[in-house]
């Protein structure tokens, strides 16, 4: 979200994007790229700025409600992710909907775009 890594915490999780970051580049930067037809919101901070109050209260919700924000608006489709981390094998266990259906989808959307 904010073009950068933000680095870690005491306990090795990456810390949140700065707050000044997205603000100040990313409608400049999406703004100047109107060919996306897709936007990977991956995590809880990126879900917050492309679905606003669009997203769930969790963000397995917001997950589990991928269906309703593909062609939402009039911008790209956005495509609510959970963010990559070995931390998330207990997320992705406990959810296998995510593998069986979105990754499917994501990954026929991926290559429909660069075919």
């Amino acid at each position: 979200m904010g073009f950068c890594f933000p680095g870690y915490d005491a306990h090795g999780s990456d810390l949140p994007p700065r707050r000044e970051c997205a603000p100040r580049w990313r409608h400049e930067v999406i703004g100047a790229m109107p060919q996306i037809k897709i936007v990977l919101a991956i995590g809880q901070y990126a879900q917050a700025w492309h679905l606003g109050d669009r997203r769930s209260w969790t963000m397995t919700e917001t997950v589990r409600n991928w269906r309703t924000h593909l062609g939402t608006n009039n911008g790209p489709a956005v495509l609510a992710l959970p963010h990559p981390s070995w931390r998330n094998t207990g997320w992705l266990k406990k959810n296998p909907w995510f593998t069986d259906d979105v990754l499917p989808v994501l990954r026929e959307r991926v290559s429909n775009l660069i075919s």
